[in-house]
């Protein structure tokens, strides 16, 4: 039976069955007994069986048809044929028949013959990339075994041309192809064919009846409906109806900010232009502007009004900005509103109600009846969706105290600091406030969603001539504590949120350097107070063996061995971004015959060894959110990093002729960097990054001059941990690697980075984002070399990709503006790979 025939067959049998039942004078013969239909009979249904339901209980059968044993039952009647209509309802049957199959006295038995509708038993998709396919399987959610029927291919092809819609493709045409599966009984396969066609733009958007506001300040407020222009790049031109309808509003909202009370869009239209665009007319009412004569507050008793008037910020006679009025009383995102008063207070039912009281010409008299409420004090404080980080390490960072009253900044802070902890989605988070108006309390509910956030490094670089291989692992989220723990090895011990990392470099014989640090985020479990150790190992040679100088050939080698340990404290004061971190750090330098020309060649002293044993301490405010895809905020520290001044007190002239051992045993210096950023949100997720740095390396005896150790690099974007003397690598892309400063270093680096940013996915699995960048900067030898505009300058764009196993890489192309003297044939531009999350310190 053909496809068509079964779609109707159900309508047939109950068409027939219905005509049957009326005033027909046929009549029909069943089996051995006879029914006559011009004369109506009662009978009583002493049984229904039900056959060709697979899939389906017999019983659930028969109440969907609406018939149950021990009805009475009209012989001829429409009962039959409502029972047909009533199973064709649930569309799940392509073919339906009940016969009477016995009567015995005034007894009647019904069978329900029945063909299933066929199931899904796979599907694929044609014309679209294999990523786009990947992302609409997840929205269709077309389950294997799902019945096939008009509802489920109507609503895929809905689905799939609203996905491709929103993306700005209009006319995408959606084809969905059914087929029997010869492999699987009573099933079929989809093939969705989708043509995208191309994606409509925005040809023209016309106001009309705009003559008191620039019709470009009326197409700036429409975020998401731009029209096409060349330069426009991460707002691209794309009409989408529910974005449309949101964008009109915002029309009237700068024209209510601009004291156009009465300001309306009268009528639209959105037709399709000959070349195959999207065009929009807008006419609108401006109407005259109004001002504010008086405001009025109604029902306040915490606050005087004129407190409440402060922090409203508008005075009698400014001009009406609903926008401005409503921000200052609700939601400002700088802080500061009135319902924030009340809200960081307890006043966790506080309303704010603005009413327009008299509008006489061009003034308007506004009256803000408020109702306080009680204060509500938190009661509980419940955390879900914590799947690997154990409770305690969240609650930590949880400014809502149980017993404290109820405050809204608190819980802002909150979800600020759970996004600095790198555990968590900041996209998925979700935080829930539960009145209990009984007794005044509020249950806060802090919802999470867990992310990878351990991080294991494969990397190949480039490093003092040759290839240099890197292989690490960072474990995020440690907990020491369950080392010994049985059971707690799945596949680490986790949750305590330390820090553990182990990392090694090498080349072969040439190179080879390992490094292993633990951190504790709050030292004893009570106080944000850190502590972090760490121990490295690095050695670096011309590439002779010990094996090969047995044999007569002449070994260079560089060795380094020390370790680290800081304490950090989260301050109060001037607020509680700020932070403070002392430690200590020691380095031993084992030169043997070390000399220049094998690509360090930076010392002296060829043969000996050297103390690197300095003081750290850092101070720095960090009110960054979210560090991986950061939107705003700032992040402004001063690290500075000294020895003792050992030529004060060991008696040495160094003025004289000292060895280059002597000078060098005890290395001195004194070191400070500035460094801040800042983020900004220009549009929606559209970011702009601006970074300044600025470090000096001095000393404490001129005779004994600058150390060797801890110098600026510049240049490129050498390879990352590539330090051997505790030199800082800065990176400037554009320039080859290290190319701006002397192969000894240079004491004195400056550096400006502007990049604007934007996400091409904030997936926590694999965070992207393009940049486009300027930079500049130099290292200077010297006080009297140092010249701010003096500086190397380059720009370019890039890519950044964050996997969580992997952690932070990126692709840059740089463009260089200046010439280096002495390096006429570098390149003009070129790539850099990087993999972490800062190029150099600055």
């Amino acid at each position: 039976m053909s496809k068509l025939r079964c779609k109707y067959l159900g309508f047939l049998v109950a068409a027939v069955l219905a005509v049957v039942g009326s005033d027909s004078v046929a009549q029909t013969g069943v089996g051995d007994f006879e029914i006559d239909y011009t004369n109506p009979r009662e009978y009583i249904i002493g049984g229904i069986s039900v056959e060709g339901a697979r899939n389906f209980d017999a019983q659930a059968v028969t109440l969907f048809s609406g018939l149950s044993v021990g009805d009475e039952i009209s012989i001829p009647g429409d009962k039959i044929s409502q029972a047909i209509k009533n199973l064709w309802k649930q569309k799940l049957f392509d073919n339906i028949q009940i016969s009477i199959s016995e009567i015995r006295g005034n007894e009647l038995f019904l069978t329900v013959e029945l063909r299933e509708r066929a199931r899904l038993s796979r599907f694929r998709f044609e014309g679209i990339s294999k990523g786009e396919a990947e992302t609409l399987r997840e929205k269709i959610n077309l389950v294997r075994g799902t019945i096939v029927n008009e509802n489920l291919v109507t609503n895929t092809s809905n689905i799939i041309r609203k996905h491709f819609m929103e993306k700005g493709f209009l006319d995408t045409d959606v084809q969905i192809g059914q087929y029997p599966d010869t492999l699987v009984a009573n099933s079929e396969y989809l093939i969705i064919a989708v043509e995208k066609n191309s994606k409509i733009k925005i040809g023209n958007i016309s106001f009309y009846g705009a003559d008191q506001l620039p019709e470009k300040k009326l197409r700036k407020a429409m975020k998401k409906t731009k029209q096409k222009a060349f330069w426009r790049v991460f707002s691209r031109s794309k009409f989408i109806e529910a974005l449309y309808r949101k964008e009109k509003k915002a029309i009237v909202d700068v024209y209510n900010s601009e004291g156009f009370r009465n300001a309306k869009i009268l009528r639209d239209s959105v037709y399709r232009n000959e070349d195959g665009t999207v065009g929009i007319d807008i006419e609108v009412f401006e109407g005259s502007k109004f001002y504010y004569r008086s405001i009025e507050w109604v029902g306040n008793t915490k606050y005087t009004s004129s407190r409440l008037s402060e922090i409203l910020g508008i005075e009698p006679g400014e001009l009406y900005d609903k926008v401005k009025f409503e921000e200052s009383l609700f939601m400002n995102p700088n802080g500061g509103d009135v319902s924030s008063l009340y809200l960081d207070d307890g006043y966790l039912a506080f309303q704010a109600i603005p009413v327009e009281k008299r509008v006489e010409k061009d003034s308007i008299d506004m009256q803000v009846r408020i109702y306080e409420g009680r204060q509500y004090r938190v009661n509980n404080v419940i955390i879900k969706g914590n799947t690997k980080t154990n409770d305690r390490v969240i609650i930590r960072e949880i400014r809502t105290k149980p017993g404290d009253l109820f405050s809204r900044s608190d819980i802002i802070r909150t979800q600020r600091e759970l996004a600095q902890l790198g555990y968590f989605d900041p996209e998925a988070f979700d935080i829930t406030p539960v009145q209990n108006d009984q007794d005044g309390t509020v249950d806060i509910v802090y919802t999470v969603a867990e992310r990878p956030s351990d991080q294991i490094e494969l990397s190949g670089g480039w490093g003092a001539g040759r290839i240099v291989g890197t292989v690490g692992v960072s474990f995020t989220n440690f907990a020491v504590r369950d080392f010994f723990k049985k059971g707690a090895w799945n596949p680490l011990p986790s949750g305590d949120g330390q820090r553990f990392s182990i990392r090694a470099q090498s080349n072969g014989a040439w190179f080879q350097s390992y490094n292993m640090s633990f951190t504790e985020p709050w030292l004893g479990g009570k106080k944000p107070n850190s502590l972090t150790v760490g121990v490295q190992r690095s050695v670096q040679t011309n590439g002779i063996t010990r094996r090969m100088e047995s044999q007569g050939l002449e070994r260079q080698a560089l060795y380094i061995t020390g370790g680290n340990i800081s304490l950090g404290k989260r301050l109060a004061w001037p607020d509680d971004y700020f932070t403070f971190t002392a430690g200590l750090s020691y380095l031993y330098y084992d030169i043997q015959n070390f000399t220049q020309g094998q690509g360090v060649g930076l010392f002296a002293l060829t043969n000996g060894t050297s103390n690197n044993f300095a003081f750290i301490f850092n101070f720095g405010r960090n009110s960054v959110f979210d560090p991986i895809y950061p939107r705003y905020g700032s992040n402004i520290r001063l690290n500075t990093k000294f020895t003792l001044p050992y030529s004060s007190f060991d008696g040495v002239d160094y003025a004289g002729g000292v060895s280059e051992q002597q000078r060098n045993e005890w290395a001195e210096y004194y070191k400070w960097k500035l460094v801040g950023e800042w983020y900004t949100e220009l549009a929606p997720k559209l970011v702009l990054m601006a970074r300044s740095g600025f470090g000096f390396l001095g000393f404490y005896n001129r005779d004994k001059g600058l150390s060797p150790f801890e110098r600026f690099y510049m240049g490129g974007v050498p390879i990352a941990g590539f330090a051997l003397d505790g030199r800082e690598l800065i990176a400037l892309r554009g320039y080859d690697d290290l190319s701006l400063s002397p192969q000894v270093g240079s004491n004195i680096v400056l550096k400006h980075t502007l990049e604007l940013r934007y996400p091409i996915s904030l997936n926590p699995s694999a965070t992207i984002f393009a940049l486009g960048f300027m930079e500049a900067g130099n290292t200077y030898n010297g006080v009297e070399e140092f010249d701010p505009f003096n500086v190397y300058r380059g720009a370019g764009a890039g890519l950044r990709i964050f996997l969580p196993m992997f952690g932070l890489m990126g692709l840059d192309y740089g463009w260089r503006f200046d010439d280096v003297t002495g390096l006429p044939n570098m390149a003009r531009s070129q790539f850099h790979f990087t993999i972490g999350m800062n190029l150099g310190e600055l």
